[in-house]
């Protein structure tokens, strides 16, 4: 059993859950409160396992082996919690947990595309017609928002294809320093200079005067994200650490299904027929692309 590629799609799993648990919450909880609500709960479940990861390495030597390598580090946890998360929860207030989950879906399409520009993939002719046909598949999606006029009815959408477009990028740049130190350590670290960004960034929202009037429900949603979205990181980086970015986010096919059916469970939100057909499109472009997508030197090494 491959475990980076079971640890990517339990991440992708986790996208789409925590799509839909976002649309529960978002009305009440502005976007980039619950960007720091999310990251805040899933620093503190990593926190230990991080410390031990450092303990086992010598956390002396571990800790000057990475010194180089925070500031950017810090950098790339920033934009992938603090400005894709908030990018995301501001898309979540506009359009559907499945539509959202679509359009996040074009992640593993940009990623293939940056790591090909990188020469870490090859873009053969199946893998630009696995490309296409998720692309077609998203365009079928949003068919009816097209026909559409209403004035800024494409801010959520916008929202969503800047959060997927930073994502991609982040997830290509991360791979050095995957493969220099432990997967724990460096999530812990881009998690805590996110939650430190945000807490500055979210006084814009009066976190602090807001948190004592939440809701139950709201702090129940807010710690399932939080403790699945510290699992689901490091799972992630996990992945991306013992496999190519290619073959980790072509899992994320498995964010539009999950957020399509929990949408349809939990929020009611109706599982229409271009949903369905895009979802179809979606996963079949994105089987042919992983087919076809291998790392450029032939192999990998964790």
């Amino acid at each position: 059993m491959n475990l980076a590629l079971a640890a990517a799609a339990l991440t992708g799993v986790q996208v789409g859950a925590a799509i839909v648990a976002s649309r529960l919450v978002v009305g009440e909880v502005p976007p980039l409160t619950l960007a720091l609500l999310r990251y805040a709960i899933g620093l503190a479940c990593l926190l230990p396992f991080a410390a031990w990861a450092l303990l086992r390495r010598g956390s002396r030597p571990a800790a000057r082996a990475m010194a180089p390598d925070l500031l950017p580090m810090a950098l790339l946890g920033v934009v992938q919690f603090a400005a894709v998360i908030a990018l995301l929860n501001y898309g979540l207030r506009h359009v559907g947990a499945a539509q959202a989950a679509l359009i996040f879906s074009l992640f593993p399409l940009l990623t293939l595309a940056l790591s090909a520009a990188l020469g870490q993939d090859r873009i053969t002719p199946a893998l630009l017609g696995g490309m296409l046909l998720s692309v077609a598949g998203v365009g079928l999606a949003l068919a009816p928002r097209l026909a559409a006029s209403q004035g800024g009815h494409w801010w959520g959408e916008l929202a969503m294809l800047a959060s997927t477009v930073l994502g991609a990028g982040c997830s290509v740049l991360y791979r050095p320093y995957l493969r220099r130190h432990p997967a724990l350590p460096v999530s812990a670290w881009a998690m805590a200079a996110s939650v430190a960004a945000l807490a500055v960034l979210a006084l814009t929202e009066g976190w602090p005067a807001r948190l004592p009037l939440l809701s139950s429900q709201a702090w129940g949603v807010a710690a399932f994200i939080g403790l699945s979205s510290g699992v689901g990181y490091f799972l992630w980086l996990y992945a991306l650490k013992h496999e190519s970015p290619a073959r980790v986010t072509v899992f994320l096919a498995l964010n539009p299904v999950t957020a399509a059916v929990l949408g349809a469970l939990v929020l009611g939100e109706p599982l229409a027929l271009p949903v369905a057909g895009a979802i179809v499109l979606i996963a079949g472009g994105l089987a042919l692309a992983v087919r076809t997508a291998k790392p450029v030197d032939g192999h990998l090494k964790a």
